[in-house]
């Protein structure tokens, strides 16, 4: 379990990573399904009485390049890094394949992973709290909005 101080520890180093790495992004506001999620983890730090602090839209550098993730969670139960999926129609994939598929009225769209897209997130932030146990640092993966998955996956929230 993280103190008080151990997580206001991390949210200050969290604050200065993005003010040293952050690249602005013009035009991006948080989707439907950020805004979800965004308000459904504050409203979990609230009722659950839990020391923490959700922040949004984080763009960090790594290996040569940016990558943004969707919502940082630092709290007393560790630091979770949240990708975010808003999809409607039935969806496709499973945990090692590189693409998933969704189906929306006869149309096929694939996009990536968000386990793998993920996993970029999380070497982020271990890099950034590079102090901070690597077991502490989890990968939440939620998908909002109406879409049916039709291969079995586990661990998942679905709104």
């Amino acid at each position: 379990m993280f103190s008080f101080w151990y997580v206001l520890g991390l949210f200050v180093a969290f604050i200065c990573g993005i003010v040293f790495c952050h690249k602005k992004q013009k035009g991006h506001t948080l989707n439907i399904g950020e805004r979800l999620v965004s308000k459904s983890v504050n409203s979990y730090l609230i009722h659950e009485q839990v020391t923490g602090i959700v922040v949004n839209n984080v763009t960090l550098f790594i290996d040569g390049s940016t990558t943004q993730i969707d919502h940082v969670l630092i709290c007393t139960k560790g630091v979770f890094v949240i990708e975010t999926k808003h999809y409607s129609g039935w969806i496709y994939g499973d945990a090692k394949q590189k693409q998933w598929m969704q189906i929306l009225f006869k149309k096929r769209s694939r996009f990536q992973n968000p386990i793998h897209q993920n996993y970029k997130h999380i070497k982020a932030i271990q890099a950034l709290f590079d102090f901070v146990p690597t077991d502490q640092i989890k990968s939440l993966v939620v998908f909002t909005g109406d879409g049916e998955f039709k291969t079995h996956l586990q661990k998942m929230w679905c709104y």
